[in-house]
């Protein structure tokens, strides 16, 4: 009786296991840019959807982070909205011994909001820069009212903080520049104070108004649109990116295979950013 007992109990036991197998879900986890966040997370909603075996966690905290998580070990993708730094590099392949993997996923006008209240509505590279490296400190120096400007800018953990400040600021910010974090934290303080002004991804641009960018003082102001992003006229454009130790496999190969799709890019449109290609 007692043999018999255990043959049951081991066929229920097989019966389990396969059962688990059959329940059992692939997780993916990607972490990094905050620009990034709203399209990650319209991604990992959509693509659940119409994949019930595959979970999805999709968490900020900037760049740095992302790709910090993914040389620790703690993240599959890591989401940048700027270039891999070479120490970085070098710390993966110290601990892997690989060189990454970069996936262009999709393009963004890196916006300068104003608020709406604001009677600038345009400037060049070169005054933006000059606001927020704090050469320019007052609004009529650039031909508005005589009030100074206020400065709200990101961490220094995030690509958007590290792309503004190469190819904008060109140098070091203010120490006016007021950080916060994340680009909706900007984006609500530009919102409540007439004399701000904010940079960060063009999606996130609620409630205040996009500065045209001129590319010099003969040059004609550009919003960051569709059509401007693809043929580069407008001045501050770039790519953002999913870093991965080495090529996807597996359940991770196929979420990013369909961001990369129509039907993933055409979320890419509908959040605001622009597609790949």
């Amino acid at each position: 009786m007692k043999t018999k007992n255990l043959k049951i109990a081991a066929i229920l036991l097989v019966i389990m296991t396969i059962g688990l197998s059959f329940t059992s879900i692939d997780k993916i986890t990607v972490k990094g840019s905050d620009t990034l966040v709203i399209l990650s997370q319209k991604w990992a909603e959509v693509y659940m959807k119409s994949h019930p075996g595959v979970s999805i966690q999709v968490t900020g905290g900037g760049s740095g982070v992302g790709i910090a998580s993914l040389i620790n070990g703690s993240t599959d993708i890591a989401n940048a909205s700027r270039p891999m730094k070479a120490s970085e590099v070098s710390k993966l392949k110290a601990r892997y011994n690989t060189l990454g993997v970069e996936i262009p996923c999709a393009k963004d006008g890196l916006s300068v909001y104003l608020n709406k209240a604001n009677g600038i509505s345009e400037l060049t590279v070169k005054q933006i820069g000059l606001i927020f490296s704090g050469k320019i400190t007052n609004w009529k120096e650039v031909g508005g009212v005589d009030a100074g400007i206020r400065l709200y800018g990101r961490e220094s953990s995030s690509g958007t903080f590290g792309f503004f400040q190469d190819n904008v600021v060109k140098g070091d910010y203010s120490p006016n520049c007021q950080t916060l974090p994340g680009t909706a934290a900007i984006v609500n303080a530009v919102k409540k104070d007439k004399f701000a002004i904010g940079y960060g991804g063009a999606a996130y641009a609620e409630g205040v108004k996009d500065c045209a960018v001129k590319v010099d003082d003969k040059s004609k102001g550009v919003y960051p649109t569709a059509e401007t992003i693809k043929n580069k006229s407008y001045p501050i454009t770039r790519y953002l990116y999913m870093y991965l130790k080495s090529r996807p496999t597996g359940e991770t190969k196929a979420f990013i295979d369909w961001i990369l799709s129509p039907e993933g890019q055409k979320l890419v449109v509908e959040t605001g950013y622009f597609p790949v290609r």
